[in-house]
């Protein structure tokens, strides 16, 4: 039984490993060498991945699942930093220098997630130097979508600031569906708003007056149906 389980864990974490971007390039022996070193692990909706001060010395692989990361402000209101999906991965930071995590994760739904500890992930840095090449580049983008959300909340309104959320969303959550986009949220009107610095009230109206402008079809709380690319783009 044990030995059965074993192999279950190398399967799910070489799976876990092909998904993500930063092991693309490695061929199949390297990709078992990161396999032999990942931990999986499951996290129940609500449950934290971990909080802001923890020591930052893992790096978490996305199997399944949806996870926020976000950080409380001043006045206790949640502010969501990004959403992750399957394939992404957070804790890159610490994977440069060991410290402590400036956010708090949480899993936004039941997911599987893949671990690896920074002292392996050295390891197979040392013999495949090229990861590191692509991770500066995943942390690029990320710091460039924060300086862009910084920007949104400090110099938009709120309409700009809903249609530049949906925007990103679309990357990791819409299908293209011939004239059209079908997007599927992962986020509750309330942490729309906790993400663009509104209230749930608001964001909820906004929704409804871009839908009354065909810009948008609401369907649901899970879904929306972008009608008019062009004009949410005009809009962000």
């Amino acid at each position: 039984m044990n030995q059965c389980k074993q192999v279950c864990n190398l399967c799910q974490g070489r799976y876990c490993a092909r998904k993500v971007s930063i092991f693309s390039i490695l061929q199949e022996e390297q990709l078992a060498e990161v396999t032999d070193k990942i931990n999986i692990k499951k996290f129940k909706k609500g449950e934290m991945l971990f909080f802001e001060g923890d020591i930052s010395d893992k790096l978490f692989l996305i199997n399944k699942g949806k996870i926020k990361a976000f950080r409380y402000t001043k006045d206790g209101k949640e502010q969501i930093i990004y959403i992750l999906a399957e394939g992404d991965f957070i804790g890159d930071m610490s994977l440069i220098k060991e410290g402590e995590f400036k956010f708090n994760a949480e899993a936004m739904e039941d997911s599987n997630v893949c671990i690896l500890t920074k002292d392996d992930f050295d390891k197979i840095l040392l013999n495949n130097p090229d990861i590191a090449l692509k991770i500066l580049k995943v942390i690029h983008e990320r710091v460039a979508n924060l300086e862009d959300q910084i920007q949104r909340l400090g110099t938009k309104d709120i309409e700009s600031r809903l249609a530049g959320l949906l925007l990103s969303l679309i990357k990791d959550f819409g299908t293209p569906m011939d004239t059209i986009v079908e997007l599927d949220i992962p986020l509750s009107r309330e942490d729309m708003a906790n993400y663009i610095g509104s209230t749930r009230e608001t964001v909820s109206r906004k929704l409804s007056s871009l839908q009354d402008e065909g810009i948008i079809e609401l369907i649901g709380n899970k879904k929306i149906i972008i009608k008019d690319l062009n004009a949410l783009e005009n809009l962000a």
